[in-house]
């Protein structure tokens, strides 16, 4: 009898279950703060409750004499050893960087910056003792605002004499890639339409599910550092370059890592210091934040003030597109904090065919969290805006949304398109996109409803959004980032090592919190080899096991790591072929592959490649010359980046006599590309999804006048939860890349760049026939109700008048006047 083989024609494509789930689900994996070791001493951190004060002395003494602490170090005792937060991306030759100590010694630039460590024996006893580091402040000005600090009033770092970091432009006339966007303005205000409005992008947390944790082991020959990263091989370099030791004498392995959304790839102070304190002491330590540590002292993302001036003939074709940019980069300039901005700078033309465009990003520090890449990176505030635009210019023309849009993008038969900004579009068909998003959303209907509920004056009106968007995906080719003076390169690395027992590792540079790499990655191997998915074993996160690698963010991993995997595994295959033929008695050039053998073609002999694999690790019977190994490296650069695609609808009820708000469907058609694993693909987008959506309507960082983070817990920071959110109607169309193998493109950012606005033009267009145009992000009910009351006074006093009774689900709470609002708007 014959088995039964029951694996799938192709794995790629297949929705397979997670491989990672089991081990996370159950808790059987192993987190940063799980690690213990001998003689293990546990840290905690004095930080500042102050935006901007100098530090006129600190008293450790009772401290340090308190039970269980074994040491008490300051910023000036660990002067020598604990290097320096970097700056990988100077957008500017004079860009300001303020030098970021990761304990400060002299002056702190923002609260829960750090000015002393504890070592104790156990983790309270170290908490405890932090309540008893006296210091001695001078507390300074602070400056907030972002306006208020490009006027440097007030100055963030009063010996750099100014709070501008650095000033970026792109103008298309300059480089050659469209016309001029001051003339093509001016002309529009003549005989055309001109647009222009200020957005507003609220702070963000990236709220990651486990928090920050960093263990050091300085016992043995090489330092090892356990840490809760995205970046592992760059904290590694980073490590090297600034603190003088070594880079082969540090190995950095991140452990399953509880989400980051950014949030990780950052070299921490509490890294740095954990580092310093284990060298001083010759112990291992471990640091592990509490979550109002996250809060407050993660990096940020998001905050800046967008204005946008959009000219158009009288028929609603664009023609010019002006961009101003001011952008918080908080106290320092984080990692990549200066350059997420300037990202956007690629994407506000987005899918439109814009004639002549400026961009133009001023960059200022001030005396909060620092500011750097939070899902999206610089995208989902350039869609927001342009988004939020093609609205207003429908509503001028007298349009629907759908249709100014559909006069302005690029067609599916212009591919491959050069932007206006200078990005080439490999592939791409928004009609496909949005013509299975109308259709499944149910469009026409929804329009119906909404004008019979205008014309009934129903309380609660009825909104649909739109939001067809693109995005640069798989943060790219090395020369083009060299070009803008990034610091580091695009590429990544891959090896696979053929087993003799028919197994295969694969060892990937991408390093995952949460993707499914080990799922993926496999279904990529099987296919490429035709091996068993189950037999292929992913190896990543360790800068010993994995050596070479740039990690794990900007959707990279797929588009980027994928494909150098991918090209380990025809390596095997070549590497592979001359043994087979041997053992075949036949030529090379008469061999195939196909399904995991090698047969000689117009005959029946073959060989399966794990059979090959075996022979050749016994090497008894090898072609002459021939090593006995068929493991293989590659590390690919990318030729350019990738560019998913998609339509987002979103319908939203809004009460008018309360502002509250209610999703009623959302409905998205993604294109990205190959699919590797539909499940996968359809967890990316949901999670995207209730982040960009979270951003429109829950989470928004905000601080007191002082400063203070008010924010600072998940009391006052909004999250949605399952019961703020509904089930997602998600699709997808393909246009597969031109540019790598498989033909993917980047998903992990993709629902949080295009819900945003879907939801934000929704709201907007539930009352916009009661005269509101805007409502600045989080669109909380007492923000709905006080626009919707400001729209209908002469004077927009209505909006200060009594306020209204909120519903359950619907809290009065507006995050300006302090915390957002709790969950279940």
């Amino acid at each position: 009898m014959t088995a039964v083989d029951d694996r799938p024609a192709s794995e790629v494509g297949t929705a397979r279950k997670r491989k990672e789930d089991a081990r996370l689900i159950t808790g059987r994996t192993k987190w940063t703060d799980n690690i213990q070791l001998p003689g293990m001493l546990h840290l905690a951190m004095v930080r500042s409750p102050f935006a901007h004060a100098t530090i006129d002395g600190i008293d450790t003494s009772a401290a340090a004499a308190s039970p269980g602490v074994i040491a008490v170090f300051t910023g000036a005792d660990l002067a020598d050893s604990q290097g320096v937060n970097i700056n990988a991306w100077p957008i500017a030759p004079d860009q300001v960087t303020p030098t970021h100590l990761p304990v400060a010694v002299e002056r702190v630039a923002c609260a829960g910056e750090i000015v002393a460590v504890v070592a104790a024996r156990s983790a309270a006893a170290a908490r405890d003792a932090v309540e008893l580091v006296d210091v001695e402040w001078g507390e300074l000005p602070a400056v907030l605002d972002l306006k208020e600090a490009a006027a440097d009033t007030v100055l963030a770092h009063p010996s750099l004499g100014t709070n501008k970091s650095a000033f970026w432009k792109l103008d298309s006339a300059e480089q050659g890639t469209g016309g001029d966007v001051d003339e093509a303005i001016a002309k529009a205000r003549v005989d055309g339409i001109v647009i222009e409005r200020e957005y507003r992008q609220q702070r963000l947390v990236p709220a990651f599910m486990e928090p920050r944790s960093t263990v050091v082991d300085p016992t043995g020959d090489q330092m090892i550092v356990w840490s809760a990263t995205q970046v592992p091989h760059i904290l590694r370099f980073a490590i090297a370059a600034t603190t003088g030791i070594p880079e082969s004498k540090v190995r950095v392995i991140a452990p399953d890592v509880g989400g980051g959304f950014g949030g990780k790839l950052q070299t921490t102070p509490e890294e740095f210091a954990t580092i310093a304190v284990a060298r001083k002491l010759g112990k291992p330590c471990k640091f592990t934040e509490t979550r109002s540590e996250t809060m407050v002292s993660a990096h940020h993302g998001r905050d800046q003030w967008q204005k946008l001036t959009l000219s158009a003939e009288k028929d609603g074709t664009v023609t010019g597109l002006k961009v101003e940019l001011l952008a918080d980069l908080g106290a320092y300039v984080a990692i990549v904090g200066g350059g997420v901005p300037v990202l956007g700078a690629w994407m506000f033309n987005a899918i439109y065919k814009f004639p002549a465009y400026q961009f133009n990003c001023q960059t200022v520090l001030t005396n909060k969290t620092w500011v750097d890449a939070y899902r999206g990176a610089g995208r989902p505030e350039a869609t927001y805006a342009i988004e939020r635009l093609m609205d207003e210019l429908a509503v001028e023309v007298g349009v629907d949304p759908i249709a100014i849009r559909e006069k302005n993008w690029i067609t599916h038969d212009e591919f491959p398109f050069t932007t206006v900004a200078g990005m080439t579009y490999d592939s791409g068909n928004y009609e496909a996109a949005t013509a299975k998003a109308l259709e499944l959303f149910g469009y026409d209907e929804l329009r119906a409803e909404q004008k019979a509920r205008r014309e009934s004056g129903d309380p609660v009106q009825l909104g649909i959004g739109v939001s067809t968007f693109t995005e640069m995906c798989g943060l790219a080719p090395s020369r083009v980032l060299g070009s803008l003076s990034y610091g580091a390169g695009g590429w990544e690395s891959a090896s696979i090592r053929m087993l003799a027992t028919g197994t295969v590792e694969v060892v990937s540079g991408a390093t995952p919190h949460g993707q499914g790499h080990e799922t993926a990655w496999s279904q990529i191997v099987a296919d490429r080899l035709g091996i068993p998915f189950e037999n292929v074993e992913v190896l990543h996160g360790d800068t010993q096991i994995a050596p070479k690698g740039l990690d794990t963010y900007g959707s990279r991993s797929l588009v980027v790591g994928g494909e150098a995997i991918v090209r380990a595994a025809d390596k095997v295959i070549e590497r592979a072929r001359p043994i087979a033929a041997h053992l075949l008695e036949a030529s090379v050039d008469d061999l195939e592959f196909a399904g995991g053998r090698f047969t000689v073609r117009g005959t029946d002999k073959g060989i399966g490649i794990t059979d090959v694999a075996l022979a050749t690790f016994a090497a008894h019977n090898l072609p002459d010359g021939v090593e006995p190994s068929l493991d293989a490296d590659a590390t690919y650069d990318p030729i350019d980046f990738s560019f998913p695609h998609g339509t987002h609808l979103c319908a939203m009820e809004v009460d008018t006599e309360t502002g509250a708000t209610t999703m009623r469907k959302y409905v998205c058609v993604d294109d990205i590309g190959t699919i590797v694993n539909p499940l996968i693909v359809e967890g990316q987008i949901h999670g995207g999804l209730v982040q960009g959506i979270a951003q429109a309507l829950f989470e928004g960082a905000e601080y007191d006048d002082q400063g203070t983070l008010v924010s600072g817990s998940f009391v006052d920071y909004t999250l949605p939860t399952a019961a703020d959110t509904i089930n997602y109607v998600s699709e997808h169309t393909t246009s597969p890349s031109t540019t790598n193998t498989l033909g993917t493109k980047g998903v992990g950012e993709a629902g949080t760049i295009a819900s945003t606005p879907a939801v934000v033009n929704a709201v907007v267009d539930a009352v916009r026939h009661l005269g509101v145009a805007d409502i600045e992000m989080p669109c909380t009910p007492q923000r709905v109700w006080k626009a919707i009351r400001s729209a209908g006074s002469s004077g927009g006093g209505a909006a200060d008048e009594a306020q209204p009774h909120f519903a359950d689900g619907a809290p009065n709470h507006d995050p300006a006047a302090g915390a957002t609002d709790g969950a279940g708007q």
